[in-house]
């Protein structure tokens, strides 16, 4: 089940905020009745229409997509700075980025047009593995990895466990290259986890979702993920925890 308004936005009638004011000016129904309510919801199966024209769905579609640094992770805009959607102009659907990855950051985003797929990916008690490497600067202790580890208080809490390991060292640069392994999906929260630690990111790019990889792309490079990607990127969002913990220690 999907807001009504998400899902006329979907279909690539309006904006979200055009097909917020058609709803509250009774210009769409569902099931035949008008609807004006923003909070209504529903289902494949519910008959939706605007302006009288029933709204024809458009097929999923769902890509991979190397995200270079100096990107939006959005649609649009204000500054007119690039955003991913400028990568694939040959898509007619309303395509939109599976969460965020910062302007400075670069690699696995997953671009689709599926709320329903976004939202699985998406939800906080869905641990789904985001595997990052960071150019630190610094060389970190044991101790503070180990603060990572555990979890590190930010303003918006403390973080979930993360999975820390050290893949490079340079003493004569002072800088460290390190792989973390998170399931959680705040603002910029890597680069904020290291701060903590006292050890700020200097690069910054996401290896992994999931089983997905980005292998075979160069930034700005896309591919379609296939029917069974699909299903087994559902699956394991949807997987018991338990399960995903064997798989994390």
């Amino acid at each position: 089940m999907e807001r009504l308004q998400k899902v006329i936005a979907h279909a690539g009638v309006a904006s979200r905020r055009k097909a917020e004011e058609l709803i509250t000016e009774g210009k769409v129904k569902v099931n035949g009745k008008i609807v004006r309510e923003l909070g209504v919801k529903v289902g494949p199966n519910d008959k939706v229409e605007v302006n009288e024209v029933p709204l024809e769905k458009e097929v999923p579609v769902y890509f991979l997509f190397y995200k270079p640094r100096g990107v939006i992770s959005a649609v649009s805009d204000d500054k007119e700075r690039k955003v991913v959607t400028d990568f694939f102009p040959e898509i007619q659907e309303r395509i939109y980025p599976v969460g965020r990855l910062d302007y400075d950051t670069s690699g696995l985003l997953l671009i689709t047009n599926d709320g329903e797929f976004a939202n699985v990916l998406m939800h906080p008690k869905h641990e789904v593995d985001k595997v990052y490497v960071a150019k630190v600067k610094g060389i970190p202790l044991r101790e503070s990895l180990k603060k990572l580890e555990y979890g590190v208080k930010l303003e918006d809490g403390k973080t979930a466990p993360a999975k820390v390991k050290v893949l490079n060292t340079d003493k004569k640069k002072n800088s460290s290259i390190i792989e973390i392994t998170i399931h959680e999906g705040r603002n910029r929260q890597v680069r904020r986890m290291f701060d903590a630690i006292g050890h700020p990111v200097i690069k910054l790019k996401r290896e992994r979702y999931g089983f997905l990889t980005l292998q075979g792309l160069s930034p700005g490079d896309s591919r379609e993920l296939t029917p069974h990607e699909v299903k087994q990127m559902r699956a394991l969002a949807t997987a018991e925890p338990k399960d995903k913990s064997k798989k994390r220690r």
